[in-house]
């Protein structure tokens, strides 16, 4: 996972975590939101996301080697 990657996850994940807990998103969309900020932390923290290696993509970038 690539920097900006992590980056524009942990973003979403304050803005997420803001809306519930300022309580304008409520309910099951702000349980929905909270999961999800909490998986954007984990995920950047970590480096890997499990969705991107099912799919084969790769936001990391490459050097070539000669």
């Amino acid at each position: 996972m690539g920097s900006a990657d992590k980056i524009i996850r942990l973003i979403l994940a304050v803005v997420f975590a803001a809306l519930y807990f300022t309580g304008n998103v409520t309910g099951v969309l702000g349980y929905v939101l909270l999961v999800l900020a909490a998986v954007f932390v984990l995920t950047s923290l970590v480096g890997f996301c499990p969705l991107y290696a099912i799919v084969g993509l790769s936001t990391c970038p490459t050097t070539e080697r000669r």
